[in-house]
């Protein structure tokens, strides 16, 4: 009896220990459900320079500088499908063709085109995209040249080839890193007031007028903001945000990523172990005119300027765990109220067909233009990240959004990405277009009330 009553008491706790084993996986997996404990991050980097021959924005490529042209980005996966964000070292790629960018890096990455948010840094002896423009100009029997897209479309599939690539190749992010700093003497206010309130001069991104480059800074958001991806110690990415026209000087024939792009290359050479990708905050209304005269050695300055600032960014750089839970994407898809236009642009397009410059100001206008009369809307998305919260929008939005948007949840790191579909071009406030200046007349395919919309969006995003 001895013997039968040890047995039964080992199988009674054979038992228990099984019993609590499962109760603990049962727990654990419960755990697991409510909060994921990995995110992944993939990341992509090709060559994205035209060749000689071919068309930038505003005139033919006739040679190439030292540096190149970049398209890099990352596909983040948290709780949902991937999200995938791209930036591109061209002054803007809109309407039809952004459709067709989120179309097919969204196929790439295995995940949906509302996910996707593709993004220019706007220097500009670089490409411009637009499949329809290209489209349009070719019924009117036209040379295309800027919208020619032979380069563009064989990018795009290098592109998709790249994010393909990365998929397979995924990395754990165990923490999240947030860090902002100063940048001095690079950005400065385009738009000069008068007395009266009106704009009564622009300071361009190259200004010899030393009475202009005199006036005060003006409004402007001083600050870049990093966010960056880690897997333990290790930094995997690391996403740059700074709002300022990107030009030192352009219409060389050559194709070059300016200032910001040498500032991102100083900063992957500091750390090398993580890409860099570098996005252009609403600068619509800001550039190097206080401080560039057009000497060919302030491309270098401005670019040591940014990269400083970049550089202190990251020092103060804090990081934070980060579960997948903590990754989400929303967006807002908004009508912008478009511009008036007028009816006689055949006239036009027969006096000035062969001007690419005309060309590749005007047409994007038009095609934006068609896109709003069939009631397309754009949309707006948001990244949330830990306490990080990265607005993606569209144009050449002015700074006051930017800088309404970070006022309205300071609790947070509010980093703004615009120049993603170049469509509507200038996106100016309501008191700008009563101010007048450049962005806000013939430049802006929007009109007042774009604000509130744009604000409106903008609101709802920061405050889920």
């Amino acid at each position: 009896m001895r013997y039968i009553f040890s047995f039964k008491a080992a199988v009674r706790f054979i038992l228990i220990i099984l019993l609590s084993v499962l109760t603990a996986n049962v727990s654990l997996t419960a755990q697991q459900g409510s909060k994921s404990l990995v995110s992944q991050i993939a990341v992509f980097d090709i060559d994205a320079t035209p060749p000689v021959g071919s068309y930038i924005a505003y005139n033919p490529v006739k040679n190439t500088w030292d540096m190149g042209l970049r398209a890099r980005g990352i596909v983040l996966t948290g709780t949902g499908k991937p999200i995938l964000l791209c930036s591109i070292d061209w002054i803007g790629i809109g309407n039809d063709s952004q459709d067709e960018f989120k179309r097919v890096l969204a196929e790439a990455a295995g995940t949906t085109p509302d996910r996707v948010a593709v993004h220019t840094i706007h220097q500009h002896d670089a490409p411009i995209c637009d499949f329809g423009a290209e489209k349009y100009l070719l019924s009117k029997g036209l040379d295309p040249m800027s919208f020619e897209s032979t380069f563009t479309r064989k990018i795009l599939n290098q592109l998709a080839d790249a994010v393909r690539a990365a998929m397979k190749d995924q990395q754990p992010v165990t923490h999240i890193g947030m860090g902002e700093a100063e940048v001095f003497k690079v950005a400065s206010n385009r738009r000069i007031a008068g007395p009266d309130g009106k704009i009564r001069a622009t300071r361009y991104t190259t200004t010899k007028d030393s009475a202009l480059r005199a006036e005060p800074e003006g409004l402007i958001d001083k600050m870049v903001s990093l966010v960056s991806f880690w897997n333990g110690d290790k930094p995997l990415a690391v996403l740059s945000y700074y709002a300022c026209h990107p030009q030192s000087y352009y219409l060389t024939g050559l194709p070059n990523p300016d200032f910001p792009g040498i500032a991102r290359f100083y900063r992957q050479l500091a750390v090398p172990d993580a890409l860099h990708v570098h996005f252009n905050g609403a600068g619509g209304n800001l550039g190097a005119g206080k401080y560039n005269d057009g000497s060919k050695e302030n491309r270098g300055i401005l670019a040591e300027r940014l990269a400083d600032g970049m550089k202190r960014a990251w020092e103060a750089t804090k990081k934070e765990p980060l579960t997948a839970d903590m990754v989400s994407w929303k967006i807002e898809p908004v009508s912008l109220p478009p511009a008036k236009y007028p009816d006689n642009y055949d006239e036009d397009l027969k006096i000035k067909g062969k001007d690419q410059i005309f060309l590749t100001n005007s047409i994007p206008k038009i095609m934006w233009l068609e896109r709003c009369r069939q009631g397309r809307k754009i949309e707006i998305g948001c990244l949330s990240v830990g306490d990080a919260r990265i607005l993606h929008l569209p144009g050449e939005l002015m700074v006051e959004f930017q800088l309404a948007a970070r006022a309205e949840r300071p609790d947070l790191l509010v980093a703004m990405a615009a120049y993603g579909d170049y469509g509507p071009e200038y996106i100016c406030t309501d008191a700008a277009y009563l101010e007048g200046g450049y962005e806000a007349s013939g430049a802006s395919g929007v009109s007042p009330g774009s604000e509130k919309v744009i604000m409106d969006a903008i609101k709802k995003l920061l405050r889920r």
